[in-house]
């Protein structure tokens, strides 16, 4: 029964992620709360996810013209850097207050979400 449900979790997240609602966050929690999933290794598993679920999105983003292949390089590199800076601090952080940094992140950007006025651009 635990594979099922793990599946369904794991489309959903799929289908959340690959429409850009965040389905890694969701995951995350889904691994870390409900099945005990280590917060490092829950993070882990999250990456491998991401992979399958960013081609598919980008061959659709690229078939409706919506991808700056100008800005690749520059976001490449900055997500590089940022994987082995959040590596580094992972070492140093612990993964105790991985969790309460992570909860902290949520919240953080749920209130952004909330109280954040999006201005109207046209395109």
């Amino acid at each position: 029964m635990n594979f099922f449900i793990d599946g369904v979790a794991g489309f959903l997240t799929g289908v959340a992620a690959s429409m850009g609602l965040g389905g890694g966050f969701v995951l995350i929690i889904y691994l870390t709360v409900f099945t005990g999933t280590a917060q490092i290794q829950a993070g882990g598993i999250n990456l491998l996810f991401f992979l399958p679920i960013a081609l598919i999105s980008m061959f659709i983003h690229t078939k409706n013209k919506l991808i700056e292949w100008r800005l690749i390089l520059p976001i490449c590199v900055a997500g590089a850097a940022g994987v082995v800076v959040g590596t580094f601090l992972l070492g140093v952080v612990g993964e105790g207050w991985l969790r309460k940094l992570f909860a902290g992140l949520l919240v953080f950007v749920g209130i952004r979400e909330i109280f954040h006025k999006k201005s109207r651009k046209t395109v």
